[in-house]
């Protein structure tokens, strides 16, 4: 799409945004985080456990945008902040097969669990919004960091339907095994993403940077090509 190059001022709020928009989800999905714990110890819910960890996870990602946009110039920080969400992807990966797993080879005893239930619930309703806000941000801004994290953010709304599908499916009928299941499915997702954000591959779409960097092509389009793509 044709954008506009951006001017130093809307740089400047847009920066700002960024980084607001990753304090609001550090907030947010740290109470998430302690939450699922404890709903998750209380009902023995492997599944309550592993979406509290995930949690932890985002919270990490957005806390690599949070050290890239309090810079002063955040672009110099782009190359380093793709390849540390890149890893926060593979640690989320890691966290979801083990807990899949856990709960494939010992299969559910679970309690219901209505706090995890309305917890699931919330962060359906609160990671779409967060997601969108960021991406609109990142693709005017030209953040791959941005675009790479709001995809940490989708993927924790994925998990969250998973999760609330696991709860509902083992309070009504028992089935444990259904969360496991599609939790893998979402941490082969992951695994993909993380790939994508270490090559600097999240920027598809992105405005283009105000001026070449030294070394960098003049036809490079936006911030993704930094490791000198075209």
């Amino acid at each position: 799409m044709s954008v506009s190059l951006l001017t130093p001022e809307r740089r400047a709020v847009l920066s700002r945004r960024s980084l607001w928009l990753a304090y609001a989800t550090a907030g947010y999905n740290l109470l998430e985080g302690l939450v699922a714990l404890a709903a998750g110890a209380a009902a023995s819910s492997t599944a309550l456990i592993g979406f509290g960890l995930d949690s932890f996870v985002e919270v990490s990602s957005a806390a690599v945008v949070i050290w890239q946009f309090r810079s002063r110039v955040p672009e110099q920080r782009e190359r380093l902040a793709l390849r540390l969400i890149g890893v926060s992807f593979f640690a989320l990966a890691a966290w979801v097969t083990v807990d899949a797993g856990r709960s494939l080879v010992a299969g559910g005893d679970a309690d219901a669990s209505p706090v995890g239930i309305g917890l699931a619930v919330a962060s359906l309703v609160v990671m779409p919004l967060l997601v969108a806000a960021k991406r609109r941000t990142g693709r005017e801004l030209g953040s791959a960091t941005v675009m790479a994290d709001s995809t940490q953010t989708m993927l924790c709304t994925y998990l969250s339907v998973v999760l609330l599908a696991g709860l509902v499916l083992n309070a009504l009928w028992g089935w444990s095994w259904a969360d496991p299941i599609a939790a893998l499915v979402i941490a082969g997702v992951a695994v993909k993403e993380g790939v994508a954000a270490w090559r600097g591959e999240h920027c598809d779409d992105c405005a283009p940077l105000p001026v070449p960097d030294a070394g960098r092509p003049a036809s490079c389009a936006d911030g993704c090509c930094a490791d000198g793509k075209v």
